[in-house]
């Protein structure tokens, strides 16, 4: 009997299950995958987040240093524990935010190509404005939940440092910080957050869907097309554009994520408390404007790399969550 060859070709995929909306989606499956999937994508790339948060925390010696040779430091003097710190707890701690996140980021998204269906507008354009603005949506909802929980995440990467407070666990954090500041310590960047990173979140977003549209149209790929792309060149258009979305959104927030990071993470401020103008005129002081750039050799890697990663286990995701016919 001759052997059916087609059973064993992965199946050939139209441009529409490249763009999974919402409703095709099987909620319950897409959250318990997602949860799964992206503990494991965020454990790959938390040590990059490690060396690039103590990079732009301390003096200008150990700052100036190549990232590579801060990771060096943190292993030798901590083990394989030290470029972990604050894991468990941003993994834990981001589960509900990320529900939070992807239905916001979805449901958002949905809506707009809906509205925006029908406008004379090229295709292109249309996704990559549905995208950025489910973006900023997602980013201003899920901020909320997320900067409380990255100020005691960065805290805790922090430990060991000179200066750094010590701390016996995240409710510990939480409780000290509450303790010296009030709840709204907890929220320390929180403005600077919204006003910067749902901006950019939304020009990762807006650039990542216009990206991939232009990618597949450059390879001769149309809705209406009977040429259709496999599971291999799918997964590598994704990740191409996720990787450019990532490295362009680095860039541009390193100065702002240096700030961010340093009055999240200030213990040590005297009377008044501390603010953006302070900490900025402060980094201006040590490291004059290059200050800014502490540590962007691991956010450029962190951020490319989540943004291949990210998308890629993303899109995964919702493939793996399309509702059974």
């Amino acid at each position: 009997m001759a052997l059916d060859t087609d059973s064993l070709t992965p199946p050939k995929l139209s441009l529409s299950d490249t763009e999974i909306d919402w409703s095709r989606l099987d909620k319950t499956r897409f959250h318990v995958i997602g949860a799964v999937l992206f503990t494991v994508q965020q454990g790959l790339i938390h040590p990059t987040a490690v060396v690039k948060t103590r990079m732009q925390v301390v003096d200008s010696r150990f700052s100036n240093m190549p990232g590579i040779l801060v990771f060096k430091h943190i292993l030798r003097h901590d083990g394989i524990p030290g470029i972990f710190r604050g894991f468990g707890t941003s993994a834990i701690g981001s589960l509900p935010g990320r529900v939070l996140a992807l239905t916001s980021l979805e449901m958002s998204k949905d809506l707009i190509l809906k509205y925006t269906q029908g406008w004379n507008m090229p295709e292109t354009t249309r996704i990559g404005l549905a995208n950025g603005v489910a973006g900023l949506f997602s980013s201003l909802i899920s901020s909320l939940y997320f900067v409380p929980l990255d100020v005691i995440c960065q805290r805790l990467m922090v430990q060991g440092l000179p200066g750094a407070t010590f701390y016996t666990d995240p409710f510990d954090v939480a409780r000290k910080v509450i303790k010296a500041e009030g709840f709204r310590g907890l929220y320390r960047g929180f403005g600077l957050t919204a006003l910067t990173n749902s901006p950019a979140t939304a020009l990762w977003w807006g650039a990542y869907g216009a990206a991939q549209r232009i990618i597949w149209r450059s390879r001769g790929y149309r809705d209406d097309s009977d040429k259709k792309p496999s599971h291999v060149e799918m997964v590598a258009v994704q990740a191409t554009a996720g990787m450019v979305a990532g490295a362009c959104s680095s860039v541009i927030t390193t100065p702002i994520d240096t700030v961010k990071t340093r009055l999240q993470v200030m213990d040590d401020y005297g009377a008044a408390r501390p603010s953006v103008l302070k900490t900025t005129k402060t980094l201006l002081k040590e490291d004059g404007w290059w200050g800014f750039y502490r540590g962007f050799g691991p956010r450029f890697l962190n951020m490319s790399l989540y943004g291949t990663t990210m998308i890629v286990t993303y899109e995964l995701i919702k493939r793996l969550s399309i509702k059974n016919s």
